[in-house]
């Protein structure tokens, strides 16, 4: 079993709610995983500093950005580490939920996934993972047969004909 990790970096504190939720799908998929907390627009030099320490020392790692409003720190993640960033900004109303569309339109170059929900950030960075650790790629597929066979028990509770 390779030795692998989610850094989840979140904006503030109290983003702390949606980070609960990814965690507790890592935790459920056997990931190992890092919270911290820095802000791209209120210490950028801190979030540098974060970054250069995780992706300089050799262990393979995804980084899950959590930020809202004009989302700068998912950009600056992928700007500045070569490890696969997935964004995953908080549920917003403001701005009619347009705010999302900071999340989408990065310059050429810096490419942040982007998963809405924070259970399917999660999944995304095993999977990313599950290519070089098979305890999580296993994992991950007994995940999604449990799903599967909940859509199938759900189907046979109500199916008038049975085959």
């Amino acid at each position: 079993m390779a030795e692998t990790r989610v850094v989840i970096l979140s904006g503030s504190a109290s983003d702390g709610p949606w980070v609960d939720k990814i965690a507790s799908t890592l935790d459920g998929l056997g990931v190992s995983y890092v919270r911290r907390v820095g802000s791209a627009h209120r210490v950028p030099e801190h979030v540098l500093e974060l970054l250069r320490g995780y992706d300089s020392d050799g262990i393979p790692t995804v980084f899950i950005t959590v930020a809202g409003m004009s989302d700068a720190l998912s950009g600056l993640t992928d700007a500045n580490v070569v490890s696969p960033v997935i964004a995953c900004p908080p549920k917003s109303d403001s701005f009619g939920g347009l705010d999302v569309l900071s999340s989408l339109r990065t310059p050429p170059g810096v490419a942040p996934m982007v998963a809405l929900n924070p259970q399917n950030a999660a999944i995304g960075a095993a999977k990313i993972l599950g290519l070089l650790d098979n305890t999580i790629r296993t994992q991950v597929g007994a995940d999604q047969k449990a799903r599967a066979d909940k859509v199938l028990a759900g189907d046979e509770s109500i199916a008038d004909i049975k085959l």
